[in-house]
């Protein structure tokens, strides 16, 4: 699968790196970089976009500015991207009006996209789109399998990963937690990673996004305890 992501600085930089290095071997990966600045309508994309994108199958917008998600059909057409994913991990990137409409301008030209706020709420059921489901299974609402030596975390086993990375480093932390402590420490360990969801409050879910995020990781060790303690 090829995979073009559009980014703007650091926040997509980071999971630009994360997706490369663990994403199936046969994927390729390409990025595209905007300015950090923007102006806030893009009157003309063809000063800010190239006549030609890297070729893509699945095309993951992470701009850090509204104008970039204005543009997500102009890299639909120039990328030839059959499927879109545009996460809100800050609503002000991308605002949910905005994102209905940018997808109700794909769906007229037959090309899905999915809006998961934030983006590691992301599940294969989100979507029937081929390209989207191929990468919701190894990155977004985090999986992970433990095992125990006595009441102790032994291992813990990364099925599927937030995209940022962080479900690594907080299955890293959990090796030798008690079984007691480790959702409550995956929380913890989430935050110091650290999450790149906004802390602003979100109507929506009338929480912030960063702890809708935490909330992600908590339930992936949560659900993988009981697993064990039902089989």
């Amino acid at each position: 699968m090829r995979v073009l992501i559009a980014i703007q600085g650091y926040y997509g930089q980071r999971m630009v790196d994360n997706i490369r290095q663990h994403c199936p071997a046969d994927w390729e990966v390409s990025s595209y970089t905007f300015p950090a600045e923007l102006p806030a309508i893009i009157d003309d994309p063809a000063e800010l976009l190239p006549r030609e994108l890297p070729a893509a199958d699945l095309l993951i917008s992470l701009g850090e500015h509204p104008g970039v998600a204005q543009m997500i059909p102009d890299m639909v057409e120039r990328s030839r991207a059959k499927a879109v994913i545009a996460p809100a991990d800050n609503r002000a990137w991308l605002p949910p009006g905005l994102a209905r409409q940018i997808q109700r301008k794909l769906e007229s030209v037959g090309v899905e996209m999915v809006y998961p706020v934030p983006f590691c709420s992301l599940t294969e059921k989100d979507s029937q789109d081929p390209y989207i489901r191929e990468f919701a299974r190894y990155f977004g609402r985090p999986e992970v399998d433990i095992d125990f030596d006595r009441d102790r975390i032994k291992q813990v086993t990364v099925i599927k990963e937030a995209p940022c990375g962080s479900t690594r480093f907080v299955a890293d932390g959990l090796i030798g937690v008690w079984e007691r402590d480790a959702v409550e420490k995956a929380g913890l360990l989430h935050h110091q990673y650290p999450c790149l969801a906004t802390m602003v409050m979100d109507r929506e879910f009338e929480d912030t996004l960063m702890h809708r995020a935490g909330l992600m990781t908590k339930l992936a060790v949560e659900r993988a305890i009981k697993s064990i303690k039902a089989a």
